[in-house]
């Protein structure tokens, strides 16, 4: 049986396969999903996407397992630790700003009762079903992104910048930017 059609950038490899019919622009709305996606997002910018899949798992067991609540009380002996773990991406900046990223993602839910009531009220509690026919029309940014970049980053969030956060909307199904011929859009 042939592989059904999928978005061109996932074909290079069986994870991306996976990861693009399993998750990607599925809707997220639960708050524990939605911090390990944008710590993920966070750690991926100027790398690919398929580098920080591969390495998923190695960050899950690094950063207990995405708990914001134990990351937000990380000693400076558990960051230096990190920074020797050769299973995730070792950049200083980036494993620092996820433990800040944890205080800020826990003062937003104080404020706002969850993560999700927050970011998704970005959309009105609904998807942004785009009908892109190729990868081309799909952007790496658009206001409605440059306005959360910039909310996220007033509330001490950092690496979080409008490219990120569209590629952290389109993985968490805030956008869903599949292609139109793409298998996915018909189920």
């Amino acid at each position: 049986m042939d592989d059904p059609i999928r978005c061109g950038w996932c074909l290079s490899s069986d994870l991306y396969k996976e990861y693009h019919d399993q998750e990607w622009g599925t809707p997220v709305y639960d708050d524990a999903t939605l911090f390990e996606f944008l710590i993920l997002e966070t750690f991926q910018a100027g790398l690919s996407w398929i580098t920080i899949l591969n390495k998923r798992e190695n960050f899950r067991k690094a950063f207990d397992n995405f708990d914001y609540k134990k990351i937000a009380r990380y000693s400076e002996e558990k960051i230096q630790e990190l920074l020797q773990d050769t299973g995730i991406i070792r950049n200083k900046l980036k494993v620092r700003s996820a433990v800040s990223n944890a205080t800020a993602f826990m003062k937003v839910q104080e404020e706002f009762g969850s993560f999700s009531k927050y970011i998704w009220a970005f959309t009105d509690g609904k998807p942004i079903i785009n009908n892109p026919k190729t990868l081309q029309d799909v952007p790496a940014t658009t206001p409605l992104s440059d306005a959360i970049s910039k909310d996220l980053k007033k509330r001490g969030f950092k690496f979080v910048g409008s490219t990120v956060i569209y590629a952290n909307m389109q993985a968490t199904g805030m956008v869903n930017d599949h292609v139109t011929d793409c298998w996915t859009r018909k189920h």
